[in-house]
């Protein structure tokens, strides 16, 4: 499962995962904190935002030249860029000033953020392990624009795969066109494969003329069967396979160079 729905709202796993652990860390800091008479979901809901600044800004800083031409996208959280051990220093940093300078919240809010910790760094843990056994190259009866057959092992070659599902009809598809479009040509050691969702090879072709973009490997998937087995419940969404067919990485919603380049460096992790 890539995302989770929660009505008419779609979050990736893993930001879903990171509103739990936030939501457990409040339970916890409710129950501790009325039995001491200390409220906590303040100081909780400060930590979690200052967490979210600091892991944002560590991304920026680590990838600041794919903003350097638009410094407005700085700002654009969209991207999903977020640099976990940035935001664990500033949780710690800050979780660790509070204690120091309140002794008398140390009990319920270190009980909340280790609760909170603890959810978000165990869950993620086990989904990491059990993805890393399952999660491989689907074989899902894919076409060409041509109506010729295609498979994602096939295409791939025995290179690192990027997957991108996507729709003409979908807005930030459309967006993160070009920066996949210049990756593809950047990276001829990757390939790439735009896996259209539910549309015919018409409207493919008129959609890719209309914006001038110069795509290899477009296939078809009319009836949306990379979506169903890979769990995405919405677009875009960009899987990342190794050498060896496993996905090691998955991306919901729109990606921007930086975040793609952050992406692209996990095949030179495996």
């Amino acid at each position: 499962m890539l995302s989770v729905s929660l009505g008419p709202m779609v979050l990736s796993l893993q930001n879903a995962l990171l509103f739990f652990a936030f939501f457990v860390a409040l339970i916890v800091g409710a129950i501790i904190g009325r039995k001491e008479g200390i409220p906590v979901a303040g100081t909780l809901s400060d930590i979690f935002l200052a967490a979210l600044v600091t892991a944002r800004v560590g991304f920026v800083i680590r990838y600041f030249e794919h903003y350097q031409e638009s410094l407005w996208r700085v700002i654009d959280i969209r991207d999903g860029g977020f640099d976990v051990v940035a935001g664990l220093v500033g949780v710690l940093t800050i979780l660790g000033w509070k204690l120091w300078r309140h002794p008398a919240i140390r009990k319920p809010l270190g009980s909340a953020a280790a609760a909170g910790l603890l959810v978000w760094g165990g869950v993620l843990s086990v989904i990491n392990l059990i993805e890393s056994q399952s999660r491989v190259v689907p074989e899902v009866p894919l076409a060409y624009l041509d109506e010729r057959p295609a498979s994602l092992a096939e295409v791939a070659g025995g290179q690192p795969m990027v997957v991108n599902l996507w729709a003409s009809w979908c807005p930030p598809c459309v967006r993160e066109m070009p920066v996949l479009e210049k990756a593809q040509r950047e990276n001829p050691d990757i390939t790439f494969v735009f896996v259209n969702q539910g549309e015919q090879a018409g409207t493919i072709r008129r959609f890719l003329g209309q914006h001038d973009l110069s795509l290899d490997n477009v296939l078809t998937d009319v009836q949306g069967g990379m979506g169903k087995i890979t769990g995405s419940q919405a677009l875009p969404t960009t899987l990342f396979y190794d050498a060896q067919g496993r996905q090691v990485d998955a991306h919901l919603g729109e990606l921007s160079s930086a975040s793609l380049a952050h992406r692209l460096k996990r095949f030179n992790e495996n």
